[in-house]
């Protein structure tokens, strides 16, 4: 085998391993409940994972989206939860038409942009699944 092929086959295991941490950082959604006021506006609260490394690199938000891709609630997290995983923040005041009877929770990091999965929220029954994530990921603006 010569240098060449040898420095290869190095350096390609080492590659793939960090290939996998670093998506293995992006923000998971470990759980969501939501739960309808009189006033038949919404309340969610969602759990969050993620390894945060401080300022540069966060779980920065989770949105609620309907089916038709229309965002019906933001939740903006301003700061890093560096010693405070997972975590829960709760969304309240969330209009959702009443033919509406699903709804999938997104989350983003500041590295990374939206996660690969989302949950899927069945608000008859309150079923929680994990989702692929049909939206195009964004990624943090330059």
């Amino acid at each position: 085998m010569t240098t060449k092929h040898m420095t290869k086959a190095l350096i390609l295991p080492f590659l793939l391993a960090f290939s996998v941490l670093a998506q293995a950082n992006e923000v998971e959604i470990v759980d969501v409940k939501a739960h309808q006021a009189a006033n038949k506006t919404w309340t969610f609260a969602v759990t969050l994972k993620h390894e945060d490394a401080g300022w540069n690199h966060y779980a920065n938000e989770w949105q609620v989206i309907a089916p038709d891709d229309k965002i019906l609630a933001t939740r903006t997290l301003y700061h890093p939860h560096v010693d405070e995983q997972p975590f829960t923040r709760n969304t309240s005041g969330v209009e959702i038409p009443a033919d509406i009877t699903t709804v999938r929770v997104i989350a983003r990091d500041t590295v990374h942009g939206h996660s690969k999965t989302a949950m899927q929220v069945n608000l008859k029954t309150k079923e929680v699944k994990p989702v692929m994530l049909a939206l195009k990921r964004t990624k943090k603006k330059s």
